[in-house]
C-alpha cells in the first residue's frame, strides 16, 4: 500500500470494523478492497471508499455490513449464500459493488437469483467511475482539463462499440451488419459452379488478386468491404481509451484475422508476379480468401445473443475444460476396450474399422454425441454391449456441466440485455431532445 501509515489497516462498514495487515490487501478477494492497496493518495482513496481517517487509517464505506458480513464468510471459506430476509437483488448489488459476480455465489442461490431476475428483467450494473455518462451524481460536477475533448472521444468510441447509444451508432451498424451480408454473400456464391469468369478461368487462376480480377463485380464489392471494414477499424481504434486492451479484444482479433488476408494477398500478387509458382498452387490464397468467414463473427457487436454466447464461454471455461476432460477420458477407455473386444481377441470375426485405438476414437466420440454416422458400428456381442454402455455414459457425462453453463448464460443475458436497454434509454432520449 502505498498511502496511509501503520502496518494494519481498519475498514468500517456499515459500523462494523474489520483489521487486516497491509500485504493481505494486495491479493484481497474482494476487487474493491484490493484497490486500497495501490492508492497515492487520499483522492485515490476516496474513489474506491466513502471517507478515510487519516490519525486511525481507518476507511468507511457506506454499505450494509450484515451483507458485507456474509462477504466476508466467502472470503475465508469460499461459499457465499444470500442474508436471510433480505431481497436477492439488494444483496447481489453489494456483491456487484464489492467486484463479486453471480458465478461466486452456491448454486441454489444462483438459481434464485436468476429466478428473480427473469422475473423482474432488472440487473445491478457494475458501478461505472465518477465521471462517466451514468456514474451517478458526483461525477457530475467536477471535470479534468480536457474534459470537452474526452467527451467527443467517449462519443465517438460509444458510437462505434454500442450500436444502442445514440441513431448514428444504429445507423452505423446497420451499415456494417449489410457490408457483413453483403460479402457473405459474395463468398458463398463465389464457390458455385456456375459462379465462372467469362473466360472461365480455374480455380487458381481465380484464386489471385490480378488486375482483371479486381475490375470484376466480384472484385470490386469484395474491395469495397474490405475499404469499409478496414476504415472502421481504424477509427475505433483511433477511438479507443486504452489501445493495448483494444489489440487484445476478441472481436478485434477477428476483425483483424478478417481483413489481413486481402492485403496479403494482394501484396503476394505485386511480389511475386501473376505467373510465379506459388500463385498457379493458388492453395495459399484460397486459404486466406476463405478466411473471410470470420466477417460473420463481426455480428457479435451487434447482437445480444452472440454476445452472450461468447460471454457465457468466457465464464464457464473451468466448466468446459471439464467436460473435454470428461471426454477424453471416457474416449481412452472405451476406444482401447472396443479395439480389445472388435479386433484384439481372436474370437472368429475381426472387425477393420477397429484396426487401431486411434480408429476406435472416432466411434467413440461419434457414439457419445449420439450422433451415430453408421460408418462404424461393432459387430460383436460384446462389443454391442460396450457400444450400449458408451452412448450411455456419454450422455450423462455431457448431462453433468450443462446446468452451470445454463445458469451462467441466463446471468450473461440479463448482463448483456441490461446494458443495451440502458443505451436505448439514452437513445430515446436523444431521439425525442
Amino acid at each position: 500500500m502505498n498511502f496511509g501509515r501503520g502496518p494494519s489497516v481498519v475498514l468500517n462498514v456499515g459500523g462494523t470494523r474489520y483489521s487486516f495487515s497491509r500485504e493481505v490487501l494486495k491479493d484481497f478477494p474482494l476487487r474493491r478492497v484490493s484497490r486500497l492497496h495501490g492508492c497515492l493518495s487520499e483522492q485515490d482513496v476516496l474513489e474506491v471508499c466513502d471517507d478515510y481517517d487519516r490519525e486511525r487509517n481507518e476507511y468507511f464505506f457506506d454499505r450494509h455490513s450484515e451483507a458485507f458480513g456474509f462477504i466476508m464468510l466467502y472470503v475465508r471459506h469460499g461459499h457465499l449464500r444470500f442474508v436471510p430476509h433480505m431481497c436477492e437483488l439488494s444483496f447481489y448489488n453489494e456483491m456487484i459493488y464489492w467486484g463479486l459476480e453471480g458465478s461466486h455465489l452456491d448454486y441454489c442461490c444462483q438459481r434464485r437469483l436468476d429466478d428473480r431476475m427473469s422475473e423482474t428483467c432488472t440487473y445491478y450494473a457494475a458501478e461505472e467511475p465518477p465521471g462517466q455518462p451514468g456514474g451517478g451524481p458526483e461525477g457530475k460536477g467536477r471535470r479534468p482539463p480536457g474534459a470537452e475533448g474526452g467527451k467527443w472521444l467517449e462519443r465517438m468510441r460509444r458510437t462505434f462499440e454500442e450500436p444502442t447509444s445514440s441513431v448514428a451508432a444504429q445507423v452505423l451498424a446497420t451499415v456494417s451488419i449489410l457490408f457483413v451480408i453483403v460479402s457473405m454473400v459474395v463468398l458463398c456464391a463465389s464457390t458455385l459452379p456456375e459462379w465462372r469468369a467469362p473466360e472461365n478461368r480455374s480455380m487458381e487462376e481465380q484464386s489471385r488478386y490480378t488486375a482483371e480480377s479486381v475490375r470484376e463485380p466480384s472484385g470490386i464489392i469484395e474491395a469495397i468491404c474490405i475499404g469499409w471494414f478496414t476504415a472502421e477499424c481504424i477509427v475505433r481504434f483511433i477511438v479507443s481509451k486504452n489501445k493495448c486492451e483494444f489489440v487484445r479484444r476478441p472481436l478485434n482479433i477477428i476483425d483483424l484475422l478478417a481483413i489481413t488476408p486481402y492485403y496479403i494477398s494482394v501484396l503476394m500478387t505485386v511480389f511475386t508476379g501473376e505467373n510465379s509458382q506459388l500463385q498457379r498452387a493458388g492453395v495459399t490464397l484460397r486459404v486466406l480468401r476463405m478466411m473471410r468467414i470470420f466477417w460473420v463473427i463481426k455480428l457479435a457487436r451487434h447482437f445480444i445473443g452472440l454476445q452472450t454466447l461468447g460471454l457465457t464461454l468466457k465464464r464457464c471455461y473451468r466448466e468446459m475444460v471439464m467436460l473435454l476432460v470428461f471426454i477424453c477420458v471416457a474416449m481412452a477407455i472405451f476406444s482401447a476396450l472396443s479395439q480389445l473386444l472388435e479386433n484384439g481377441l481372436d474370437l472368429g470375426t475381426k472387425n477393420k474399422d477397429y484396426a487401431s485405438i486411434p480408429a476406435a476414437c472416432w466411434w467413440v466420440i461419434i457414439s457419445m454425441t449420439t450422433v451415430g454416422y453408421g460408418d462404424m458400428c461393432p459387430i460383436t456381442v460384446p462389443g454391442r454391449i460396450l457400444g450400449g454402455i458408451c452412448v450411455v455414459s456419454g450422455i450423462v457425462l455431457l448431462a453433468l456441466p450443462i446446468t452451470f453453463i445454463y445458469h451462467s448464460f441466463v446471468q450473461c443475458y440479463h448482463e448483456l440485455k441490461f446494458r443495451s436497454a440502458r443505451y436505448s434509454r439514452s437513445l430515446s432520449a436523444e431521439f425525442l431532445n
